[in-house]
């Protein structure tokens, strides 16, 4: 397929195509638009004309075709690749960085498709150059890894022991630096919604409390999957609860948006009578009213990184484990606010 044909199916003029797929400018098309031409781009197997683009650059640099090279991504922690906005953006942004290296997504896998047996003799069937986990993984998923796939990069907010190459924004950090922000507000009595087992966010959590002098109590912890649902959840077992908490630490976004939900269907005013503090900065937090305040992870430059380190592997840049740990910032917007003087 060429770019021309791209153009056509996607109703956009070439150059459109040329500037999305070269990601020479990120505002080139609405993100509607580009999301469109890269689903033609993996359906055709559209695959960049080295050739040509060496001719456009002149006899001094000498047409080279290189052969295609494939990765596959495992969504670790989700039974749904689609419904994680968080684990879907890296993935996107993997997927366009290593495009320019003439490399492409092969298989998309979740936890849930690996307790297929067809799916596991897939990839067993079907190599590819190598492999990114998303998010925290087990030792199941890891062996079934090492196993089928020689190159392996992990991206996620859980620093992993095993010897292989990751990139990371520390979730020990993010949680220490969530709960002193709500502390900063003046709040003393805080809330958890999200997972716990094997959660290094939680487990933050109880140390960032233990740090500030604040009192921990397992009441004022709800232990849910990180998705709205298990947010909405989340807080109608602390309303229950009784935990007289003025503020929560929700494991990330999209839990927070649901607690927020349900917050507000039982009479809470957000932030005036409890306030909410995510994890991610996903796009749609801006977009709620009150805009959502958040700790902003750079998932675009994660998942950059991510696809550099893990090509830089394969063709043989570098042999030692690199671990790669990214900033991240507190975004204050409007779901958090100073304590209440009646409530202190």
């Amino acid at each position: 397929m060429t770019l021309k044909e791209i153009a056509k199916e996607a109703n956009v003029s070439i150059s459109t195509v040329s500037r999305v797929i070269n990601q020479k400018n990120t505002k080139a098309a609405s993100p509607e638009v580009q999301e469109r031409i890269w689903n033609i781009v993996r359906k055709s197997g559209y695959t960049p004309n080295s050739t040509a683009r060496a001719l456009k650059l002149g006899p001094t640099t000498p047409p080279v075709e290189m052969p295609a090279r494939t990765i596959a991504c495992i969504y670790a922690r989700g039974d749904s690749a689609v419904s994680d906005l968080f684990f879907s953006h890296i993935a996107k942004a993997i997927e366009q960085e290593a495009f320019k290296s003439n490399f492409f997504i092969k298989h998309s896998f979740t936890a849930l498709d690996l307790e297929n047996p067809d799916v596991t003799l897939r990839i067993a069937n079907s190599p590819v150059d190598g492999a990114v986990i998303l998010g925290r993984y087990d030792e199941r998923i890891l062996k079934l890894f090492t196993k089928n796939y020689k190159h392996i990069i992990y991206a996620g907010l859980n620093p992993m022991e095993d010897k292989y190459d990751q990139v990371v924004c520390d979730g020990k950090e993010i949680a220490f630096s969530a709960v002193s922000y709500l502390h900063e507000l003046g709040h003393t009595k805080i809330g958890y919604i999200g997972e716990q087992n094997n959660e290094i966010r939680y487990t933050a959590f109880k140390d960032a409390l233990n740090a500030l002098g604040l009192p921990f109590s397992q009441r004022n912890a709800a232990n849910v999957k990180l998705s709205h649902e298990g947010g909405y959840q989340g807080a109608l077992h602390l309303i229950n609860a009784k935990a007289g908490i003025t503020a929560v630490f929700c494991a990330n976004d999209n839990t927070a948006i649901g607690a927020i939900r349900a917050f507000r269907e039982h009479g809470y005013r957000i932030p005036e009578d409890i306030s909410v503090i995510g994890v991610d900065d996903i796009e749609t937090a801006q977009y709620l009213s009150p805009m959502l305040t958040t700790v902003h992870i750079p998932l675009e430059e994660m998942g950059r990184m991510t696809a550099k380190i893990l090509i830089d592997r394969i063709t043989g840049g570098h042999r030692i484990p690199l671990k790669t740990v990214l900033p991240y910032y507190i975004a204050k917007r409007d779901t958090c606010g100073k304590v209440p003087r009646n409530r202190k």
